[in-house]
């Protein structure tokens, strides 16, 4: 048992059998929150696997617009004391020529690929924007991961965030569930 065990609405959240008196909403744990397309992305969303305008194309993975290119990717965030991990999904840019050579999984010397610098193409809540890090390649089909360099979001990564932290991101993100949780 840990301290957030002893948390009614960390319980709630957790519980799927809890539903909202107000409302019946009920929740089954910690939930991820993605990025359809990158911040810059003009053209508008994806309508069906890839979205085409001109020489910009959008596709569930991959993002090319005008002279960037950019990777879906993870930035994983521990959720202190639970073994449970949030999720933001946005977007990476990395240069032209590291897009092409992740595509390809080796660099230009042959060599595999272990890390690329990237900049989050997509603005966090509760973080500042362009972010600088680096992207490090999944394994398999496994989106790569961004690591960020310095600054609040690399110590939330090595340090987790809080229950009410992740609470707050949900806010941020127009999913505020916390008078769901209330009881």
């Amino acid at each position: 048992m840990t301290l957030l065990d002893l948390d009614a609405r960390w319980r709630r959240f957790n519980d799927p059998d809890y539903a909202c008196p107000c409302c019946g909403r009920s929740f089954g744990g910690v939930f991820d929150i993605g990025f359809e397309e990158p911040d810059v992305w003009p053209h508008g969303p994806r309508d069906g696997d890839v979205r085409q305008q001109g020489q910009d194309k959008l596709s569930s993975e991959l993002c090319r617009f005008d002279d960037q290119r950019f990777l879906r990717c993870v930035v994983a965030l521990p959720l202190r004391g639970t073994e449970n991990t949030f999720f933001f999904g946005p977007w990476a840019e990395i240069a032209p020529h590291d897009f092409y050579a992740y595509l390809d999984g080796v660099t230009e010397d042959g060599d595999d690929i272990t890390s690329l610098p990237a900049t989050l193409g997509n603005l966090l809540p509760g973080y500042e924007p362009a972010l600088a890090g680096a992207l490090l390649p999944g394994s398999g089909l496994e989106r790569p991961r961004f690591v960020a360099a310095s600054g609040p979001l690399a110590e939330a990564q090595r340090d987790g965030i809080s229950f009410d932290d992740l609470l707050d991101i949900y806010a941020a993100c127009g999913q505020d569930i916390r008078p769901h949780l209330k009881g």
